[in-house]
């Protein structure tokens, strides 16, 4: 069953470090993601960009309104994803401790599903 790992980070987070500190945290992110491909388990996964120029899109009523970031009411926003290929939830969270992420930020563990169906919920 695909569960999806969510990083959710402070969005001012990667301010706080060096490029130097930067590229070592998301070298081992990448060692992670070949770990986890390596043993069979990674359907995808990757980084995101921060949501300075991300945009918020809502249509209501056949109008849409964009909002352009950065959020500044947003406390977390979501740094990248690892879609992983698990037999169990519990082998999911299981993966999920072993991400390099879960050191600085929080890992969300969520089974894919379709959006009817909160059986899983």
């Amino acid at each position: 069953m695909p569960y999806m790992l969510l990083i959710v980070e402070p969005p001012e987070q990667r301010r706080t470090r060096t490029e130097a500190e930067g590229r070592a945290v998301y070298d081992r992110m990448l060692r992670f993601g070949q770990e986890l491909a390596r043993r069979g388990k990674l359907l995808a996964g990757e980084a995101l960009a921060s949501q300075a120029r991300a945009a918020r899109v809502q249509v209501r009523g056949a109008r849409a309104s964009v909002v352009d970031g950065p959020f500044a009411e947003a406390k977390e926003m979501v740094g990248g994803f690892f879609l992983v290929d698990c037999a169990t939830r519990e082998e999911a969270v299981e993966i999920a401790a072993q991400c390099p992420a879960a050191e600085w930020c929080t890992v969300e563990v969520r089974a894919l599903a379709p959006c009817y169906d909160d059986s899983l919920g």
